[in-house]
């Protein structure tokens, strides 16, 4: 009993000694003092109307302005107008060269280009894609987007570059662009479409500038990133003989941070294509358009028929780019010249025979077959299948049990529980920074006046990202214990995780319909493939000796998979759930097309009416949710460490 005793007040230091013991009892002491003073004082569940900011008239002045002095203004017609005119100038040159040589010498082209990359595999599927294209009758769509996004991607790269080097090569710069860069990864592309549309019209002008705010930070971290990590060694080895610092630039960090800088391009190659196809809503044209005026409709056979083309052409040019980023070329180099002259051969032979333009008769129309298709799956599986029930009625049963009760659950409790919710959990996984900005971030979201949508847009949220880690764990712990399965799990997750965000809408505006239900289908199969990914790696990278060792101690699969896995992969499985929920959010913002309500709505509907308030007030808001959302799923590199 002494003994007993005597142990008790050991205890008590140790569990002071414990970190997370610590926060909770801090926690706990400061909700025992502000409960009862916030119950009394604001005891109902909506956000004040006294501790919200009307940004309605300012924003509206500041709209009409914009829209008064497009014409006359000098900073119009001097600054923007000439970035205007130059971007529909080289839209227009790209396109015409792509018409010109016609789809003879584009096919060709690009099938020369992926053999010097990647070798014969990849020449004839690029040259596959390209003429898909045209048999589906999207050849002239195909090229509107090509053109758009040659442009874009260029302006993205150069942006990104320079922005990249100066946080490369300076600190200062480095800490300033950070938060800058973290907002735009942060804000969904249907935000940035608003105020650019306001100040260059609805147009080409319009998409590609949208395109390059948000395709050029990945670039510019990658870059930033390729430079910061050079050699040391390589680096004071050159400085040695003499070097001034430009030449060390050009010839030793810039080479050294090679793979970082295709990879770079690889990315923002990839949100390129994401964003000029979301950017068809302010008239960028192109297969986007076709999609979108199809979706407005419900003519799923027309989206499919558009939708085809984007996912071979992101599939094609994300394996030409991260071949070229591997250093994986196969093709002969020595024969390249001369099969680059063959294609322009055949392409200014097909010109001067006026073969440019793809052949009628040579396309095939799917609209007809995928809408009947369409058609029997609403009569069989829509609604009334025995037993399980129809596709319509899942969505019925996860919105009633689900969204619902989520949604209804968030708005009944009261604005400063959860502030003190988003506090504790902030503050568990990081630090009081990390609690503060999201605290701040939420408490910004009721002074814009937007607590209830957004708590609305949050459940949609909760819910995908729920769906999305139980199944992408689940699928990725398969995918670490089957080699087999993981290779066939494989170009299913290259397929998805290369198709831009627009395209997910259509399965499931044929499966589910119009609604919530259908906006956090699509955000799920979106963020699916990232989730499994970072499991599956996490759990390969487990130390081989532990989980020797448990075996050696008679555990079984399971016990290894719980009690050493697990645990060893925290870090991956944290980083996996972060970006579970910052792709969700991009998804589901834009489900607000298929009747996703809440915030998504009201962006699209600002982008609509051109009603910059409504607009801008949702995306301040859903920048907010995003880096509430962020903190409170990413920890802090220390804590990330110590989990390790």
């Amino acid at each position: 009993m002494a003994t007993v005793t005597a142990a008790a007040p050991r205890a008590v230091p140790a569990l002071l000694k414990n970190r997370v013991v610590v926060k909770l009892a801090l926690l706990a002491l400061a909700a025992a003092v502000l409960v009862p003073l916030a119950d009394a004082r604001w005891a109902s569940g909506s956000w004040p109307d006294a501790l919200t900011v009307d940004l309605t008239q300012p924003l509206t002045g500041a709209s009409d302005w914009i829209i008064d002095n497009r014409d006359s203004h000098p900073l119009f017609l001097y600054f923007f107008g000439h970035i205007s005119n130059a971007v529909v100038l080289s839209v227009r040159a790209v396109y015409l060269a792509l018409l010109t040589i016609g789809w003879v010498g584009v096919t060709a082209l690009g099938a020369v280009l992926a053999w010097r990359v990647a070798g014969a595999r990849l020449a004839l599927g690029t040259a596959a894609a390209f003429l898909t294209c045209g048999v589906l009758g999207m050849w002239v769509p195909t090229m509107q987007t090509l053109a758009l996004m040659v442009v874009a991607v260029l302006a993205s790269v150069v942006v990104g570059a320079l922005l990249g080097l100066a946080a490369g090569l300076s600190d200062r710069m480095d800490r300033a662009l950070r938060p800058l860069l973290d907002t735009m990864q942060v804000l969904p592309a249907f935000a940035y479409l608003l105020p650019v549309v306001l100040v260059f019209g609805i147009g080409v002008p319009a998409a590609v500038l949208a395109t390059v705010v948000y395709a050029a930070p990945p670039m510019a971290r990658l870059t930033a990133l390729g430079l910061r990590g050079a050699d040391k060694g390589v680096l004071e080895a050159v400085a040695s003989l003499g070097a001034t610092a430009r030449q060390r630039l050009l010839t030793a960090r810039i080479p050294l941070a090679r793979k970082e800088l295709l990879l770079g391009l690889n990315q923002t190659i990839m949100m390129a294509l994401s964003m000029a196809v979301i950017a068809s809503v302010i008239g960028a044209g192109g297969l986007g358009d076709r999609v979108y005026q199809a979706l407005a409709s419900v003519d799923v056979g027309a989206a499919l028929a558009a939708g085809i083309p984007i996912v071979l052409l992101a599939v094609v040019l994300d394996r030409v780019t991260a071949a070229a980023g591997g250093g994986t070329g196969e093709g002969p180099r020595a024969a390249g010249p001369y099969i680059l002259a063959g294609a322009v051969a055949a392409a200014v032979a097909a010109g001067l025979l006026g073969r440019t333009e793809w052949p009628g008769t040579w396309a095939l129309n799917i609209a007809e077959p995928v809408n009947r298709a369409v058609d029997w799956m609403t009569d069989h599986l829509y609604s009334g299948v025995p037993v399980i029930g129809g596709t319509a009625d899942w969505a019925g049963h996860f919105t009633t049990w689900v969204l619902d009760p989520l949604r209804d659950g968030l708005q009944w409790l009261p604005w400063w529980s959860v502030l003190l919710l988003v506090a504790a959990l902030a503050w568990l996984i990081g630090t009081w920074r990390t609690a503060l900005t999201a605290v701040l971030a939420m408490a910004a979201i009721g002074v814009l006046g937007v607590w209830e949508p957004s708590l609305d847009t949050l459940s949609q949220v909760l819910a995908a990202v729920a769906v999305t880690l139980v199944l992408g764990f689940a699928t990725g712990i398969a995918a670490a214990r089957s080699a087999r399965f993981e290779r066939a799990l494989r170009p299913v997750l290259d397929v998805f995780q290369t198709m831009p965000q627009f395209v997910y809408l259509i399965p499931v505006v044929a499966l589910f319909g119009v609604g919530r239900a259908p906006a956090v289908a699509a955000a799920v199969v979106y963020a699916l493939p990232a989730v499994v990914r970072i499991t599956a790696q996490g759990l390969r990278q487990v130390d081989p000796a532990a989980l020797e060792s448990a075996r050696s101690l008679g555990a079984t699969s399971g016990q290894q998979l719980r009690q050493v896995q697990l645990p060893l992969a925290r870090p991956a499985l944290l980083l996996a759930v972060n970006q579970g929920v910052v792709l969700v959010l991009a998804v589901v913002i834009i489900g607000g097309l298929v009747g996703g309500g809440a915030l998504g709505y009201d962006v699209v509907f600002g982008l609509a009416q051109g009603d910059l308030a409504t607009g801008l007030v949702a995306g301040g808001a859903i920048v907010c949710l995003g880096l509430m959302l962020d903190r409170v799923t990413q920890p802090t590199e220390r804590r990330a460490k110590r989990g390790a």
